[in-house]
């Protein structure tokens, strides 16, 4: 890293991102205020099999933070990495690591989390950003269930993430009903299915 960017304020966000939502772009905005620069990580894993790609995503999330850059003045990276989180945020020079809360589970999932990180990597704080209540319930799990059954996730996702997964799964979104795509989540999973990003 060079000596410019080491004299930054740097913080890391890491999720799957597949797809990027609502969700996540919320806590981006929030977090690029609060840092010079703000890289993304991509947890790629050979034994998950994600809906996009890693190039897909790093597309997505690329064009998805432009207008967050810009209105904050933050810089704004994205890479990949395929081990622990924490190791990547060292590797970026992050000293600041950033997770989302959406709920308790959540906080009780990232307290432990935070702990061990704290234990591996000393000099890198954890903060928590509680998610704004419009989009506390997005998950990108569930967002990629309901495109994959032709619902509408224009409620979830940016236009320009509803075209790309429409694109992916090769189905017209249904139009919202006065019910809207809370119903469908919750007929695509009964049960919460274990923490996504």
């Amino acid at each position: 890293m060079s000596k410019a960017k080491a004299d930054l304020r740097t913080g890391f966000y890491s999720g799957s991102f597949d797809p990027v939502t609502l969700g996540h772009e919320d806590v981006i905005a929030r977090a690029a205020r609060l840092v010079d620069r703000l890289v993304i990580g991509i947890g790629v894993h050979p034994a998950k099999k994600p809906m996009f790609t890693p190039q897909e995503r790093v597309a997505m999330l690329a064009e998805e933070t432009k207008p967050i850059a810009a209105a904050t003045g933050t810089i704004i990276e994205i890479t990949t990495f395929d081990n622990l989180a924490v190791a990547a945020a060292t590797a970026a020079g992050a000293s600041v690591i950033f997770r989302g809360l959406r709920d308790g589970t959540d906080f009780d999932y990232e307290m432990q989390m935070a702990g061990m990180n704290g234990d591996m990597a000393p000099g890198v704080e954890t903060v928590f950003v509680a998610a704004s209540p419009g989009v506390r319930h997005i998950a990108a799990n569930l967002v990629r269930q309901i495109a994959q059954m032709g619902g509408d996730v224009s409620r979830f996702v940016s236009p320009a993430i509803a075209e790309r997964l429409a694109t992916k799964t090769g189905l017209a979104p249904a139009p919202a009903t006065q019910t809207g795509p809370r119903s469908q989540s919750a007929k695509a999973a009964p049960t919460r299915a274990r923490k996504e990003r």
